[in-house]
């Protein structure tokens, strides 16, 4: 008496990636991505001298609409902005101002 047996088909568990190419499962929430039309501009701004000056600062550009990160860096004094279309300087430099710090300008 023989038994038969029919094929099995095993599943890696090593990749987060399903068998189409498409990622599933945790981890993927943190990461960013941009769309392609996005504009990056660069901003100086004067008062940052730590990383709650950073949230302040983010908080307040990324509540601007249309921004889709922000990312400020208080040794620098630089915060890079990504957004659907260019921003007014105005609604930047007020955000800012409302967070407690000065706008200078776009960084050269």
């Amino acid at each position: 008496m023989t038994a038969e047996t029919e094929p099995t088909t095993t599943q890696s568990t090593g990749s987060c990636c399903s068998p189409s190419g498409s990622c599933h499962g945790g981890g993927a929430a943190d990461v960013q991505i941009e769309p392609t039309d996005s504009v990056t501009t660069v901003y100086e701004v004067k008062g940052m001298t730590c990383g709650h000056c950073e949230g302040a600062v983010s908080e307040e550009i990324s509540a601007l609409g249309g921004v889709t990160s922000v990312e400020a860096v208080a040794a620098t004094g630089r915060v890079t902005v990504s957004s659907k279309a260019p921003l007014a300087e105005d609604a930047v430099r007020a955000a800012v101002d409302e967070a407690g710090y000065e706008l200078v300008g776009r960084a050269a």
